[in-house]
């Protein structure tokens, strides 16, 4: 802990070239992995912020820290304490791989799209944000057509009469 005052004094007492070297290690060291951090952060947001637009919550929600899981929960189609449960640890990894699967379904996209919103969510939340995905429910889910030709049964058959 001592080291850490008296850095300030051992770099004053250091030549400039030397105090530069030091200062460019630590800022590479530290402040790479940072800045790549808050960029990639701003991505997701940014995508969250315009997928919360597209599901007709407030978009601003996306940057409220606990309202943004209750939202979530809700353009998931859950109840609110879904999302409040990905503030409890390990079951927080089990919710949020659920929570964003039906994200993904609510914007028509399959299991793998909500598997990349939980692994990757400063490519997908994006792609989910800013692409041509609309919010309406299920959509990805087949709805078997009977072919036209009327009657009452399955496939255009008319319906069975008692057992």
């Amino acid at each position: 802990m001592q080291a850490f005052f008296l850095a300030p004094a051992m770099l004053a007492q250091m030549r400039d070239a030397e105090a530069a070297g030091i200062l460019t290690a630590v800022c590479c060291c530290y402040g790479t992995p940072i800045l790549l951090s808050l960029v990639l952060n701003i991505l997701m947001i940014a995508g969250q912020w315009a997928a919360f637009d597209k599901a007709g919550q407030p978009g601003w929600a996306a940057i409220i820290p606990i309202y943004n899981l209750i939202v979530w929960a809700e353009i998931a189609k859950k109840e609110a304490w879904w999302g409040l449960l990905l503030m409890v640890p390990i079951a927080n990894l089990v919710f949020m791989f659920m929570l964003n699967i039906e994200v993904a379904k609510q914007f028509g996209k399959d299991v793998g799209y909500g598997v990349g919103l939980t692994l990757l969510p400063f490519v997908f939340w994006p792609m989910l944000g800013f692409g041509k995905s609309r919010y309406g429910g299920n959509a990805y889910v087949p709805v078997r057509q009977p072919p036209s030709g009327g009657g009452g049964g399955p496939w255009g058959q008319p319906p069975k009469q008692g057992w």
